[in-house]
């Protein structure tokens, strides 16, 4: 399986802007610019999109695990913060936390912690993302 998007830049990099096209079109000429990814001028940025990733990713390899463990989830709602910092090597990466709240019948409190956290250790995106400290909070509803 392979997926697509593409960035156009026009510009310098503070005065300049650029739109985002997804091969689906769900973002179709999206805004950014340095203001949209370090100040808070309106449209994305590429944090924005990681975090959206992350916390979609993460939802549903929890709704996998939980339906192998013949847990069905009814709602799982999951938030992504990506913490960029300045390090030696310039704008960095350095932490995702994942906040999620999830309602499942019958599930006790230890088994949905461990199905939470393999959820977070084997999702494609926390794999990729591996090199940032990735933290979790799984509160069951």
């Amino acid at each position: 399986m392979e997926r697509s998007a593409s960035a156009i830049w026009h510009g310098d990099l503070k005065k300049g802007t650029g739109s985002l096209t997804t091969q689906s079109h769900v973002l179709n000429d999206t805004p950014y610019s340095f203001h949209t990814r370090f100040e808070d001028a309106a449209g994305t940025n590429p944090e924005e999109l990681i975090a959206a990733a992350h916390a979609g990713c993460f939802t549903m390899a929890l709704s996998s695990q939980l339906t192998s463990a013949e847990h069905p989830p009814s709602t799982i709602e999951t938030t992504a913060t990506v913490t960029m910092e300045t390090t030696d090597d310039g704008p960095t990466i350095t932490k995702i936390h994942l906040s999620t709240y999830a309602t499942i019948p019958g599930i006790e409190k230890a088994m949905f912690d461990e199905l939470a956290k393999k959820a977070k250790d084997g999702c494609p995106i926390s794999r990729l993302l591996k090199a940032a400290e990735i933290t979790l909070d799984a509160t069951l509803t």
